[in-house]
């Protein structure tokens, strides 16, 4: 395997880094884009020559003509993704069997999921702030070994006894809830109605990736969420219900040398989160709210407000570390433009105790310890020469080098792909990818979020 032939893209905040932004960046780079974890509850946005791309299940690289895979790491909502197959397709880009392959081994998201997590989250006493998708559900269902995987619409005598096992769990749930139980004929219908509609894009992913390996591409895979809302190293419970480090690309598409790719950790020049959980840097009033203004921190599916606060360098070394990250992308510098001064929380001080680690629970009586950097009132949008910003620019990055202990090689100065400072990426301008791009991109303009919420 050639160096640098895999990447991995993950988040090393709490989500809406602005990795949508970053692997579009890179995927003209790569000859194939893989999708290992979460569901339809993170959402890309993209604009491109006037048109806005709206994803949440596809991966982006189909955007630049490559093709596309959905890992077994991923719980599949298949009236989601044909939803948003015929959206892109509305609008120019058709999405066949050739350009994405789905796992065989992938579980399903089904509607009695959404049931289930809109009950389960109104009965809470501290509600998550879930999506209410069914992603938790689904994938408590995968770990309960009862979950209906795609690979068994093939089956029909199969795919009853996985209804079967489903069901008597689920409905006895209901039932003790109160809730209307899920009709086994009903669910079975819509289930043979999806299958042959599913089927062609079903596929053993493993043989797939180890095979493009050793023909020479090059694989980019395309992480949801973020660190900070994994289920084992983040603000639990305030969390997403599965792994979201750079290991779970192995383990979310079986393909085991996925754990040599080099690691891009994206995270933002200030912190935000979306719902509920404990936010040490979290700006309220005025502060918070310019900053949010400034940075257009609105969620892309609700527009729900995101809550913001300064950069916490403490968390982001933390995940680093459980993440496996080599290195970060820096996204929405120029959203400190003209502020007098920056922060960036380097400890935690709880009670007379001074932590330089955040402790398992971020909810306790933390007060963040901050260093106070000079601001830069030239602007940085759209600088694309990392000598070109100004001197408390780029003191400012090394000193997030400095605190989190790995190079800063991309920093995005804008909303367009071609605003972004490449520091020697591995993985940026090697090479030219055979494959022609779908959309005529330059000069592109990319605006990006991810809306993530936890489930």
């Amino acid at each position: 395997m050639k160096a640098n032939q895999q990447c991995i893209v993950m988040g090393a905040q709490w989500g809406d880094e602005g990795k949508g932004k970053i692997v579009d960046l890179l995927a003209a780079q790569a000859d194939r884009v893989v999708r290992f974890n979460g569901g339809n509850n993170a959402g890309h946005t993209l604009v491109a020559r006037g048109r806005t791309w709206k994803l949440n299940l596809l991966p982006c690289g189909l955007l630049h003509g490559r093709p596309g895979v959905i890992g077994s790491g991923v719980v599949l909502d298949p009236e989601a993704l044909f939803r948003e197959i015929n959206a892109v397709q509305q609008q120019g880009l058709d999405v066949t069997p050739d350009q994405l392959t789905v796992s065989d081994r992938t579980a399903l998201v089904l509607p009695m999921h959404r049931q289930v997590e809109a009950a389960e989250e109104s009965r809470r006493r501290r509600p998550i702030g879930t999506t209410l998708r069914g992603i938790g559900p689904a994938i408590q269902d995968k770990a309960g070994r009862r979950a209906i995987r795609a690979g068994d619409l093939a089956d029909a005598t199969l795919l009853e006894e996985r209804v079967d096992d489903l069901l008597s769990y689920h409905n006895a749930l209901l039932t003790g809830w109160g809730e209307p139980t899920v009709d086994k004929d009903v669910l079975l219908q819509q289930l043979r109605a999806l299958a042959p509609r599913l089927l062609p894009y079903v596929d053993a992913v493993p043989p797939l990736l180890e095979a493009s390996v050793r023909a020479g591409e090059r694989l980019l895979y395309e992480g949801a969420q973020a660190i900070l809302l994994d289920v084992d190293h983040g603000t639990y419970p305030y969390v997403t219900s599965s792994h979201t480090a750079a290991a779970q690309a192995a383990l979310g598409t079986g393909y085991g040398a996925a754990v040599q790719a080099t690691v891009l950790g994206v995270c933002k020049a200030y912190t935000t989160r979306v719902g509920n959980g404990p936010f040490p840097t979290e700006l309220g009033g005025p502060d918070g709210d310019a900053l949010r203004e400034r940075g257009g921190e609105y969620g892309v599916n609700t527009g729900r407000p995101r809550r913001c606060g300064w950069f916490d360098a403490a968390t982001v070394r933390a995940g680093i570390r459980a993440g496996g990250i080599q290195s970060l992308a820096l996204t929405k510098l120029d959203v400190l433009d003209g502020l007098p001064e920056v922060r960036v929380a380097v400890a935690y001080r709880q009670k007379e105790e001074f932590l330089q680690e955040p402790p398992a629970d971020l909810s306790g009586d933390l007060e963040p310890v901050y260093e106070t950097l000079p601001g830069w009132s030239q602007p940085t949008a759209g600088i694309r020469d990392f000598h070109e910003l100004p001197a408390e620019a780029r003191g400012f990055v090394g000193r997030i080098e400095e605190l989190t202990g790995v190079p800063v090689i991309l920093i995005s100065t804008g909303a367009h792909r071609d605003d972004t400072i490449v520091r020697g990426c591995p993985f940026y301008g090697s090479r030219s990818s055979t494959h022609p791009p779908v959309i005529d991109n330059h000069p592109p303009s990319a605006h990006v979020a991810d809306d993530v919420r936890r489930h």
